[in-house]
């Protein structure tokens, strides 16, 4: 729902504030007084075409605010999918400057090209009187319309389709690996085998990679290693005659400790340590001399060493991933080849298979088209039915239902909305009637049958009292009415039977201030309203009869609604 819009510098508007309300939202004012100029404002504010003869003459730059309201639960979805939160108002702006003629978007205060703020708008607000907006001329949506029409049985042929589309594709693209296509087969298994077999020949294993390269690093540094440990046997063992070594040190340290022991026996455990230390000395000799053993490698176990982790990284290179990952690969070139060998029972299977699948599309899809082939018959005979009160009476309404050849997640049914507006014209789509006036009320008729099924929350009627009057403008009105319980509904009109039925009624006027003529919008109440509805009753000249009259057409409109 529109709650609030801000204009700032578009046209002869230099700045307006409106705050709308549920229900039904009536603007009127005299020819010229800039009721258009607020339809084209939110027209630019919803992502419209503009050019910089919107601005205001003089301004820098031209300004449109909007603050929505978003409850229902469907298009709460659909602007999920955009990013945009729908927890709190939801804030869309369009600034346009006058140097450039280049607009800047925002949705929540984030900038958004003009085509996203159009999207999210599409989902929020229809506006009908120009072909501009109106989101039932587009196909996808009329079929979208048609379907939460058809209600819930449709929904679960649109679940059992989704299913069988997904086994279809899994399917089908089993059959093309172990069919291929055309001469590639035996290629394809030639490439498999050759790529099994070195595989197989790299007899890769999980962590020989990092062992290895352990080994090598040990290898590379085996110089170095066999230096620091000899030296390091030497310091502890091997002594001279001119320093005792480590060994020989703590050897006569704990026959000293072991003299005092005695003397004092408080220091037995000192002994003891001492003691402990002599022998964890001769475990560290003992080990640097196997380690030193030990260093005495191989010359040419470095060089099998670089060769394998050479082999192993040329190996992962090729087939990318790590060590898993190709071996995971192997065991799937493996299970391909097997299925080969039984390729043509499988092929023959999974045709099999897929033409079932085809059949049972092929079935869902005819009991979908059925279903909207009901539902579309409804539709066109209410829609016929509106437009006969609407001043319409030759009009011809047909939702158009053709089959497509290729399914999707919708089946294969491509819908059309279709009229013929009057008698000798043929059925053409709706995005090719030419009058606002006629548009907005075939509008009018397909929201007031589809009120229930269409989820935008705010419809603005322009022009839709264009050509109508009396009984049918009353037709109009009581329509309008009905949509409004379910909607909120902004009507701009020249029609003293619509304005009546107002639930909010705003004055749309232009004065001179100044040098400069300006257009203000001013909500209605009481006396104020029932003034308005004598002018457009009476014209110029408004008398008390008028007046009278004026009152006598709101309490009825309030009595009826």
């Amino acid at each position: 729902m529109l709650n609030h819009l801000r204009i700032e510098n578009i046209a002869l508007i230099d700045e307006v504030e409106v705050s709308f309300a549920t229900g039904l939202n009536i603007l009127t004012g005299e020819t010229g007084a800039g009721k258009s100029i607020l339809v084209d404002s939110i027209n630019f504010l919803l992502g419209g075409k503009a050019t910089r003869d919107l601005i205001r003459a003089g301004a820098d730059f031209a300004h449109v605010e909007g603050v929505l309201e978003c409850t229902d639960p469907t298009v709460q979805k659909s602007l999920h999918n955009l990013g945009i939160d729908t927890t709190e108002d939801i804030i869309l702006s369009r600034t346009m400057q006058s140097d450039s003629g280049k607009s800047l978007c925002r949705i929540n205060g984030r900038t958004v090209t003009v085509g996203m703020l159009k999207e999210a708008a599409s989902f929020l607000v229809d506006v009908h009187g120009q072909h501009e907006h109106q989101s039932l001329l587009d196909a996808a949506k009329q079929l979208q319309l048609l379907d939460l029409f058809c209600g819930t049985k449709l929904d679960a042929y649109k679940t059992e389709l989704e299913e069988l589309l997904k086994r279809y594709r899994e399917t089908d693209r089993a059959l093309k690996a172990i069919a291929g296509v055309g001469n590639s087969r035996q290629e394809q298994v030639e490439v498999w085998r050759f790529q099994l077999d070195e595989i197989e020949r790299a007899n890769l294993k999980f962590g020989e990679e990092e062992e290895l390269t352990v080994k090598r690093n040990r290898l590379a540094s085996l110089d170095k290693l066999h230096k620091n440990a000899t030296g390091s046997l030497s310091l502890l063992y091997g002594g001279n005659n001119i320093q005792l070594c480590a060994a020989d040190q703590l050897s006569r340290a704990s026959g000293l400790v072991a003299e005092i022991s005695r003397i004092d026996p408080a220091k037995e455990q000192l002994y003891a340590n001492i003691q402990e230390a002599t022998q964890q000395l001769q475990d560290v000799i003992s080990e640097l001399r196997d380690y030193v053993d030990e260093l005495d490698a191989d010359p040419n176990e470095l060089e099998k060493l670089e060769s394998r982790l050479d082999l192993i990284y040329r190996t992962r290179k090729k087939y990318g991933g790590d060590v898993e990952f190709i071996l995971k690969k192997k065991e799937e070139l493996q299970r391909n080849l097997d299925n080969l060998e039984n390729s043509d029972v499988e092929i023959a299977r999974l045709k099999q298979v897929r033409r079932k699948i085809v059949a049972d599309i092929t079935t869902v899809c005819d009991n979908m088209n059925a279903l909207r082939t009901t539902a579309g018959k409804q539709i066109a005979d209410g829609i016929s039915d509106v437009l006969k009160d609407l001043g319409m009476k030759n009009a011809r309404f047909h939702v158009a239902i053709t089959r497509k050849t290729a399914f999707g997640p919708d089946g294969n049914d491509a819908v059309e909305f279709m009229i013929s507006p009057n008698p000798g014209e043929p059925e053409k789509p709706l995005k090719r009637i030419a009058s606002g006036g006629e548009m907005s009320r075939i509008m009018l008729a397909i929201k007031t049958i589809l009120a229930d099924a269409d989820h935008m929350d705010t419809v603005i009627f322009d022009e839709v009292d264009t050509g109508v009057s009396g009984r049918t403008a009353q037709q109009v009105a009581e329509k309008l009415v009905g949509i409004s319980r379910r909607r909120q509904i902004l009507c701009i009109t020249h029609l003293p039977q619509i304005a009546a039925m107002a639930d909010t009624h705003f004055l749309i006027e232009k004065s001179t201030e100044g040098e400069r003529t300006v257009t203000r919008v001013f909500p209605l109440l009481g006396e104020a309203m029932a003034s308005e509805l004598a002018r457009l009753l009476g014209g110029a000249q408004i008398t008390e009869a008028t007046m009278a009259a004026a009152r006598e057409m709101k309490a009825q409109a309030d009595g009826l609604k």
